[in-house]
């Protein structure tokens, strides 16, 4: 979206952001947003908001282990701020499956058969991962794919690919809008 805070782009006349907090607040303890501007604008939902350190805008993994540093829970759970639609069932379902492995991090994946699209950023992860993550980051990296492959990563298969929709441009998010309203 340019250099439009996309977080804060409104959908239903709500920010997007605020539709996926209040989708994942039911499945979760505490919400914390991660953002790197408009921090009073975020704030005025009542969610904590916690900027990367340094802020570097240098991507999820960073917000990653933001969130991490400020979890006071054994699990985080993440969801892009741009996807209203996601299952409310997300974090259940991740904990399943991250349990019946014994990984360090559960992903969600959509399809309805191999090969799945895995969808990064929709995740579960062991708090416990933040050291891992920080000399991670330490070393220059930033794709989340690359983290994902030293890691104990199971898939947590979502057929309904739909639902993990993200909205990417402003023509995205009016074709939806318009679509929602008819």
């Amino acid at each position: 979206m340019g250099s439009l805070d996309k977080g804060l782009q409104h959908f239903q006349g709500q920010p997007l952001f605020l539709h996926a907090a209040r989708r994942l607040a039911p499945q979760v303890g505490t919400i914390l947003v991660n953002a790197n501007r408009h921090f009073e604008a975020y704030a005025q939902a009542g969610f904590p908001v916690i900027p990367d350190d340094p802020v570097t805008f240098s991507g999820p993994l960073a917000g990653f282990a933001a969130g991490l540093r400020q979890c006071r829970t054994p699990y985080m759970a993440t969801v892009p701020c741009d996807s209203p639609f996601f299952p409310d069932t997300l974090v259940s379902v991740l904990g399943m499956a991250l349990a019946k492995e014994n990984a360090d991090l559960a992903v969600a994946v959509t399809g309805t058969h191999p090969p799945y699209a895995p969808q990064p950023v929709f995740c579960l992860m062991k708090q416990a991962l933040l050291p891992h993550l920080e000399a991670f980051l330490e070393t220059g990296q930033r794709q989340i794919a690359a983290w994902h492959a030293s890691l104990k990563v199971v898939y947590a298969p979502f057929a309904d690919e739909a639902a993990f929709y993200n909205i990417n441009t402003l023509e995205a998010l009016e074709n939806l809008e318009n679509s929602r309203i008819k």
